[in-house]
């Protein structure tokens, strides 16, 4: 097993501290900095950029080659961190002995973490299993002088680990799988700006990131999540149907259908569809050709009749109807409105 012992003041001591020990160099682009291995011990990459509100994101995009332990020393650099595994899985425990049990963090799981002060933290990674490990680390007091105006909005017991600021506290919090998440993690992957605009698209969706960890755990501990008997596979699989049918708007899809094509029950479906999107599998497919109409009308000249038969609907009233009931408007008001606005600007 390969040992990296982390004694740091901040991200980017971290980060070379680990480089020292699997190889690998460093670059920057756009204040994103970079460690690119290709060695004996790893391939991969390992990314880390900061923000002025207290948070940084780390990236593990790696697959290491022996199993590693990377063992952290909480004394000087000991942020709130918030860990999401888009693929693969690590593992965690708190200090070093090796009676204590790792706890694993498994593919799509949101997992909220902190130390004592003076404690130890170790991370586990797996041989031969390509990781892609996002940690969003929370400072605890720029943070709550810059963004948490607004505690009351989480649950006690994560609230005070905010107001920890002596980081007197352990905080464990192993969450239920959360496949949304997967979807803005992957568009943080691919943002493609440049420079300054760059940063500012990755800020927002860490920020939207943060705060999907932050009410995840809020509803779970109040209880309000879905309990499901769904595998993981089998989230994986709603989840990818759904792309689908954005896709593919206008089809008639059926429930039957569906049902037939990924092996899933009924049941399973419409359990699936309520947890991912809070929605039934109906809702979900009248909700997202809505969203679909909505950019038409406001970005092509096509006429109403139009956008209805390209949707897949079939009726001009039906839809009104609910458009209006999901924008507060109908569609002609909102296409007459859009394209005043349109030629104002010309």
């Amino acid at each position: 097993m390969i040992k990296i012992y982390i004694e740091a003041q901040k991200t980017a001591d971290s980060v070379e501290q680990v480089r020292k020990v699997i190889g690998g160099t460093i670059t920057e682009r756009w204040g994103q900095y970079t460690l690119n291995v290709d060695s004996d011990k790893a391939r991969g990459h390992m990314s880390y950029i900061e923000f002025e509100w207290g948070v940084s994101l780390v990236e593990y995009d790696l697959t290491f080659f022996d199993e590693v332990m990377i063992m952290v020393d909480t004394s000087k650099f000991n942020p709130i961190n918030f860990y999401y595994c888009l693929e693969g899985y690590s593992g965690h425990k708190f200090g070093h002995e090796s009676t204590d049990e790792i706890k694993f963090i498994e593919q799509f799981q949101s997992v909220i973490l902190t130390n004592r002060s003076g404690g130890v933290s170790d991370r586990y990674f797996p041989k031969d299993i390509k990781i892609s490990l996002s940690v969003i680390q929370v400072r605890r007091k720029p943070f709550l002088k810059r963004r948490l105006n607004q505690g009351d909005s989480l649950n006690k017991q994560l609230y005070e680990v905010f107001l920890d600021t002596d980081h007197e506290k352990v905080f464990a919090y192993f969450g239920s799988y959360n496949l949304k998440m997967a979807d803005v993690m992957t568009a943080l992957k691919n943002v493609k700006g440049k420079g300054m605009i760059r940063i500012m698209q990755m800020e927002g969706l860490v920020y939207q990131i943060l705060s999907m960890h932050m009410m995840q755990h809020n509803k779970e501990v109040k209880n309000k999540h879905l309990s499901t008997s769904l595998l993981k596979r089998e989230l994986k699989q709603i989840r990818d149907y759904a792309k689908k049918i954005e896709k593919n708007i206008s089809k008639d899809f059926s429930l039957e259908e569906i049902s037939a094509e990924t092996g899933l029950t009924q049941a399973k479906l419409q359990e699936g569809f309520k947890l991912l999107y809070n929605k039934t599998v109906t809702e979900y497919i009248r909700n997202a050709r809505l969203e679909v109409a909505r950019d038409l009308i406001a970005n092509s000249e096509m006429n109403i009749s139009e956008v209805v038969y390209s949707i897949g609907f079939t009726s001009r009233s039906y839809f009104s109807k609910i458009f209006k009931e999901k924008f507060g408007v109908s569609p002609s008001d909102f296409m007459n409105s859009k394209r005043k606005l349109g030629t104002s600007e010309k």
